[in-house]
């Protein structure tokens, strides 16, 4: 038994060939809302619907943190817990689950390939 749950999904990141493409699919297609974010000279793009956000990442062009084998239609989950990553990350190395990155500024670790 896990000593910690998963509260929610913050976020899904879906790497697409073509993000302007993908945007008009989702938006014309699904009824999703095209959402604009980042800081300065990174310019990112999302599709938000109810409580809900999809990030895009262009293809040879992700952003960090990201999968470990990237490829157009593939994604990646971000989980919200109720406690601290470092709480999770050392539940996970004393299970023997690798970590591969780490990435405190997001608070998300990156596990190693292989793991379902």
């Amino acid at each position: 038994m896990a000593s910690f749950a998963v509260k929610g999904l913050d976020h899904v990141v879906l790497t697409c060939r073509h993000i302007p493409k993908t945007i008009d699919f989702y938006t014309t297609r699904l009824g999703m809302k095209h959402e604009k974010f980042g800081h300065a000279g990174e310019q990112r793009h999302a599709l938000t619907f109810g409580s809900q956000k999809i990030n895009l990442h262009q293809s040879g062009a992700e952003f960090e943190p990201k999968a470990q084998n990237v490829q157009p239609g593939s994604g990646d989950l971000c989980f919200i817990t109720e406690h601290p990553i470092e709480r999770v990350l050392t539940t996970w190395q004393a299970a023997g689950v690798e970590v591969r990155k780490k990435y405190p500024h997001v608070h998300v670790p990156y596990l190693s390939h292989g793991i379902p």
